[in-house]
């Protein structure tokens, strides 16, 4: 069984150091690491399958139902805003009216 690793930042701080002194620029470590992968059309070609059958697509019904709120939502917030938007410029045109008035 793996030892939890500690987090306290000393510790942190501590393993950071080990690991920088053990990977040096001429260690096989820092080789493979700085080796850039070749690129192969079948195998992103088989990983692109793999992960869209991981999809789950929706029915045709969840995608009716979802559609028809969206549009109700909209409509809802439409509504809102512009009575919102009256209730601005009337506001603001009595404003403008007292301004004028005044003078």
């Amino acid at each position: 069984m793996k030892k939890p690793r500690p987090t306290r930042p000393k510790a942190i701080k501590e393993r950071a150091a080990q690991t920088a002194a053990v990977i040096t620029p001429s260690s096989p470590v820092a080789a493979e690491a700085t080796k850039k992968p070749g690129w192969n059309p079948f195998k992103l070609l088989t990983e692109t399958r793999a992960e869209i059958r991981k999809i789950s697509w929706t029915s045709r019904r969840e995608t009716w139902i979802t559609s028809v709120m969206v549009f109700i939502m909209v409509g809802v917030c439409s509504t809102f805003f512009f009575f919102l938007d009256r209730l601005l410029s009337v506001g603001t045109a009595s404003i403008l009216n007292l301004a004028t008035a005044g003078q």
